[in-house]
């Protein structure tokens, strides 16, 4: 896809969409057409009839054309994915061309060079596109092997069992490897976290995390099972002869030359035979800046000016999945300066970051999390980043390093911020080192945004909406929306968006921790300052339309 292609510049021209998040968004899209819509107000439809007005094409509807009808003499397969076009119909010298992006003239040019043919253009959805191009290209044809499929897989059982690279495998055109990598691309497109291949008995399952929800994407045959875990193993490098022990590795994909994606890759011997779970590190994702994570602007502030401060301790507490990772890395993304020596301690490195000292946690070789901050502290640090605090022992190096000169942050597994403090003391923290070290704790979640193409008005009963929170006065002019689902999105939502409470630590919190109150003293003193829970920052974004009560009630407490 051509960044600088015309149609994109146009629509930039027009106020419709902004440079710098095009850019931020180039790599995840196959076409012109879907970053727009990607990275604008606009659906599919608006942006068909844009163009049709505009650049005077004619449009195609594809959803009901026969795939199995175009020649395949016409059917060039790296001019095709290159520039998403389809060849149609023949009619005499002359070529029907089926595009998404009308302005992509290269595509016009290459196409009637390769084929002799005078191309004419006509105008598709490039969701339509995507999907005639998979049935026709794809070999597994959409995640999904037949019996007598896996007969003819033939030499790739003997090819992986050397163990090589994956660049180095004697038949790049197995089934196996196409349908692997065909896996590895859907998840990066559809933006899924975690892949998990899963057998049972006689029965194998993949599923893609999307929005922080599992979905099952397919049911390959039982007797596949083996030489998938044994491809993937292969790619992350692992040994695939142990099959009773856990194992982990990674493997690396380059998407382009400004993109690469790395995977984490886990395996764990069940009854039926290896559990594999990848999760999609995705580098990118550090970039989003801090307005893309969902703050409300007096959070915002709160966070810019705990990172402001010379020393002290922010700690970012949640479950699993909650978004701690690219919460901390945002924050260092801004602290990460030529002025600035950053060093990290992670279990395990999940991103890698130019300009921080990252090192990976190694309890076999005795780098543990507490052994790697007194390095850290003879190393001349400015900030430091603990993975998580999980001992006394590094709870107490972290304390120490915050009180003399240096920025710590850090995560602790808690379910809101005003526990996180009591989950100190039960730990065996002093309660002065926790006053005078700790400057702002930040639980979170991620609930699930609704589509802006398809969601809905929803109607509930007063009764019901004071039962979820709300006050009368705000029921008054609420308007809440519901999931529906559409081509743009996944059951209704598409993308994630941060629930945040924040909790300074003040003068009236620091004598509050000193006078041992606990975590409900604590939150109704914060209250008395403006304290927002995790709830309350849900319940008002589902008020603005960001979310569903639906996904708030999934993700925080009633």
């Amino acid at each position: 896809m051509n960044i600088n292609s015309p149609l994109i510049r146009k629509f930039i021209t027009l106020g419709r969409l902004d440079n710098d998040k095009v850019r931020l968004e180039q790599d995840r899209c196959r076409s012109a057409a879907e970053l727009i819509v990607r990275c604008s107000n606009m659906s599919q439809n608006e942006l068909l009839n844009q163009c049709v007005e505009l650049f005077r094409v004619p449009y195609f509807d594809l959803s009901q054309f026969d795939e199995q009808s175009i020649d395949k003499s016409l059917l060039k397969e790296r001019l095709i994915r290159r520039h998403h076009v389809l060849p149609l119909a023949q009619k005499g010298n002359r070529l029907m061309l089926a595009v998404s992006d009308p302005t992509d003239y290269g595509a016009l040019e290459n196409y009637e060079f390769s084929t002799g043919l005078q191309c004419d253009v006509v105008l598709c959805d490039y969701q339509q596109i995507d999907k005639v191009i998979e049935n026709l290209f794809d070999a597994t044809h959409a995640l999904k092997l037949s019996e007598q499929d896996v007969n003819d897989l033939g030499q790739v059982h003997q090819d992986e069992g050397h163990g090589d690279d994956e660049h180095e495998t004697s038949d790049d055109d197995a089934p196996i490897i196409v349908y692997i990598n065909k896996i590895l691309r859907d998840a990066i497109h559809r933006e899924a976290s975690d892949l998990h291949f899963e057998p049972y008995d006689g029965e194998y399952r993949i599923r893609f995390r999307i929005d922080g929800v599992l979905h099952e994407m397919a049911h390959p045959p039982f007797n596949l099972a083996n030489r998938l875990a044994a491809r993937i193993k292969v790619m992350a490098k692992l040994d695939i002869s142990e099959k009773r022990k856990p194992q982990d590795g990674r493997i690396k994909m380059s998407l382009s030359q400004h993109r690469k994606i790395d995977f984490r890759v886990s395996t764990l011997p069940t009854l039926w035979g290896e559990k594999i779970v990848m999760r999609i590190l995705d580098g990118s994702t550090t970039l989003l800046g801090i307005d893309a994570l969902g703050y409300e602007p007096e959070q915002k502030i709160l966070y810019l000016d705990a990172l402001a401060q010379p020393q002290g301790m922010i700690l970012v507490t949640g479950p699993t999945g909650s978004g701690k990772t690219v919460s901390l890395y945002t924050g260092l993304s801004i602290l990460n300066t030529a002025e600035r020596n950053i060093s990290t301690a992670e279990d395990p490195v999940e991103i890698n970051v130019k300009g921080i000292n990252q090192v990976q946690i190694n309890p076999k070789a005795d780098l543990t999390f507490a052994n790697a901050l007194r390095a850290f502290l003879r190393q001349d640090p400015d900030v430091v980043m603990v993975g998580e605090i999980r001992d006394l022992e590094t709870a107490e190096i972290a304390i120490k390093a915050s009180q003399t000169g240096h920025l710590v942050l850090s995560t602790l597994h808690t379910n809101s911020a005003p526990e996180t403090i009591t989950r100190l003391l039960n730990m065996g923290v002093p309660a002065y080192n926790v006053a005078s070290s700790v400057t702002l704790i930040i639980a979170q979640r991620l609930a699930r945004r609704l589509c802006k193409h398809c969601k809905e008005p929803e109607q509930l009963p007063m009764d019901e909406l004071l039962r979820q929170g709300y006050s009368e006065a705000e029921i008054a002019n609420l308007t809440l929306y519901k999931a529906v689902g559409c081509d743009e999105c996944t059951e209704g939502y598409k993308g994630r968006v941060g629930l945040y409470e924040m909790l300074p630590i003040n003068q009236k919190i620091s004598q509050a921790v000193m006078n041992g109150v606990n975590s409900i003293e604590i939150t109704a003193i914060a209250k008395q300052d403006g304290f927002t829970t995790l709830r309350e920052a849900g319940l008002h974004k589902a008020a603005t339309g960001i979310t569903s009560l639906t996904e708030i009630n999934r993700v925080t407490l009633i």
